[in-house]
């Protein structure tokens, strides 16, 4: 590549003609009067081309779409803003909802009930309520048996009025199957072989501590469960089975007397669960015994789960079991040869003694109440 010598040291750019090669690239220039390789991108469409158009005259665009666009408003009587007029449906208005004007029954004021006021003719909630009240002090000494059953925790209103059709319901010894029997707070009502009271169910869980028997009163002056949870209910509770003087842990006192009934019958088979002290060492191959079963006067006993304790010595024993005899767990390990020094029950029915402390009680939650009757 040659060099120019004015600018040396420079190398000389190469400069190509346009004009005589065979490039079909157009000149910069306008003024050239040859032919040009491309078109306009624009085509004429309509009677004006796009360069003529006048997007100014906005008049006759606007004329133009309001021939066409649905959506006028008309202050005419006849016609409706949007859709059809009436006289297009036939002059039929299909609003068919109750037209209500000043002075009617939606409106106007409320007329206020008197005491000789028909019960049809109560047209507010206020008016019921006050008729139902007036009908509870004409009946206050009598209740509806539905509820009576209801109010004895057994079951609900609807569930009861079924056992009064079904005939599974007596009162002072006869049965009822009248629907809205009222019935007397003196007169003895029994279903399914148990008296009932329409008192408010009560359950009470308490961590019974050692020295106390599980009876309502005692002969010789003993302390019972009952002096700890005295003034847990306006109600007089019973306790849901018994637990040992020397016994510890979770008890249910209730007044629910069907509820009662269903946890210490032993088919419903409550889950009690108990730690065990021992006086020595429980052997591997005792265990296994009392897992094959332990002969006692009632039967063979069969535990449903024995172990360990985590991090507790031998000799105390965590143990599940759902038969209800009088003392089991202390005479299933003597038949072995063991004294149990301490027995303490941590669980009855799905029910723990978490969070309460020995000698102190607590009411059952709603959510657990409900539980104990799907059981």
């Amino acid at each position: 590549m040659s060099r120019d010598n004015n600018n040396s040291g420079r190398p000389k750019r190469p400069r190509i003609s346009t004009r005589n090669s065979g490039s079909s690239r157009a000149p910069k220039s306008g003024n050239s009067s040859e032919s040009k390789p491309f078109k306009k991108p624009f085509t004429k469409s309509g009677n004006k081309s796009f360069g003529e158009a006048n997007f100014d005259n906005r008049d006759e665009n606007q004329n133009s779409k309001s021939e066409r666009t649905p959506y006028v408003t008309n202050k005419s009587n006849d016609k409706k803003p949007f859709g059809r007029s009436n006289s297009k449906r036939g002059g039929r208005d299909f609003d068919t909802r109750d037209k209500y004007e000043r002075g009617s029954l939606k409106y106007g004021r409320r007329p206020s009930g008197g005491d000789g006021r028909d019960e049809d003719r109560a047209k507010s909630f206020v008016q019921k309520r006050r008729l139902n009240k007036i009908d509870k002090d004409v009946h206050k000494d009598t209740i509806r048996l539905n509820k009576y059953i209801a109010n004895s925790g057994i079951c609900s209103r609807r569930e009861a009025d079924e056992l009064i059709t079904q005939g599974l319901v007596e009162v002072n010894g006869v049965v009822v199957t009248e629907m809205g029997y009222q019935v007397q707070k003196t007169d003895k009502v029994v279903f399914d072989g148990q008296g009932i009271t329409p008192e408010k169910p009560v359950y009470v869980l308490l961590n019974k501590p050692k020295g106390y028997i599980s009876t309502t009163k005692d002969d010789k002056a003993r302390k019972t469960v009952m002096d700890l949870v005295a003034n847990a209910s306006p109600y007089r509770v019973f306790p849901v089975g018994r637990l040992d003087r020397s016994t510890t842990g979770v008890i249910l006192l209730t007044n629910d007397g069907h509820m009662t009934k269903k946890l210490t019958h032993p088919s419903f088979e409550a889950k009690k669960i108990y730690h065990v002290t021992l006086d020595k060492k429980l052997t591997h191959e005792d265990m296994k015994l009392i897992v094959e079963g332990i002969r006692l006067e009632e039967g063979v006993v069969k535990v449903d789960q024995i172990s360990f304790i985590e991090g507790k010595p031998k000799n105390e024993i965590g143990i599940e079991i759902h038969i209800g005899w009088n003392r089991v767990i202390r005479r299933l390990f003597q038949r072995l040869g063991y004294e149990v020094e301490a027995l303490d029950r941590v669980m009855f029915a799905g029910l723990t003694k978490k969070n309460i402390k020995r000698g102190h009680w607590r009411i059952l939650s709603e959510l657990e109440v409900n539980n104990l009757k799907m059981l």
